[in-house]
């Protein structure tokens, strides 16, 4: 079989899943881009600001132009790195799920999964819905930091990363990427949950790949115009967040249920 014969049956496979799987995907997409805008854009817009201001820096004055700030703003080698490792991670945890929830005594695994994941959403509405509050109402709230497996695990990732970030162009920014992309967060969770409750490869990969596109825009808000612009956006967003986390939750809940049924 020729390359164009194996991509034209890899196209007719994504077309396959994207139609049995659309509301997973779906689900993942706008997960992303409301915990893009509310959570992802404080934890990793350090990470792209420093990427901004290394590959411009290296941009002689001469150069400089409207094209190449905006690119070097949009740091798409470091999204495709972590794209990549959002996608590797949501196929081997699918696989995972689907062969284990093959075992007797455990095809409930994927319901549960999905019932975790709307749980995960609607505490994520709820948390929103609360933050509309006057402050002297709310109760006092954990720390979201992690815990320390999870710091020390951040820690780690960050330093191995550490050397890229000298010119984080080309291959160096998609290295950079693929290694950021296993620093835990809790938006993070939730969505390997949904891709995991798919049991399929393919489905787990492309629903974590359409979270890292979910994710995107926040993430180039911020290169483009700094913290600024992504505070404006996340008061923004934030408004409507708990409405589309609530359907998210609703969407989840009723994939459980039909398995069920």
């Amino acid at each position: 079989m020729d390359a164009l014969s194996l991509l034209d049956a890899g196209l007719n496979q994504c077309a396959v899943v994207i139609d049995r799987d659309g509301g997973l995907l779906l689900a993942l997409l706008t997960a992303g881009l409301v915990g893009g805008t509310t959570h992802c854009a404080g934890m990793c817009g350090p990470f792209v600001l420093a990427q901004v201001s290394a590959r411009l820096e290296r941009v002689p004055l001469s150069a400089m132009s409207e094209f190449r700030r905006l690119t070097g703003a949009a740091v798409l080698p470091y999204h495709a790195g972590r794209a990549t490792t959002y996608a590797l991670v949501g196929a081997l945890s699918a696989s995972v799920a689907g062969h284990v929830g093959a075992l007797p005594g455990l095809r409930w695994l994927s319901v549960a999964l999905l019932a975790l994941a709307a749980l995960f959403f609607l505490g994520y509405a709820a948390r929103g819905v609360l933050s509309w509050l006057p402050l002297f109402l709310l109760p006092k709230a954990p720390s979201l930091g992690g815990n320390g497996v999870q710091r020390w695990w951040s820690e780690r990732v960050s330093g191995l990363a550490r050397p890229l970030f000298g010119n984080p162009t080309g291959w160096r920014g998609y290295g950079l990427g693929v290694a950021l992309g296993f620093i835990p967060c809790g938006m993070l969770y939730g969505a390997i949950a949904v891709a995991a409750a798919s049991g399929s490869a393919l489905t787990g990969a492309l629903g974590m790949a359409a979270f890292a596109l979910g994710t995107v825009p926040s993430l180039l808000a911020v290169g483009l115009a700094g913290h600024i612009a992504g505070r404006t956006w996340r008061t923004a967003v934030a408004r409507v967040a708990p409405a589309i986390m609530l359907v998210n939750a609703g969407v989840l809940g009723w994939m459980a249920w039909k398995l069920v049924a």
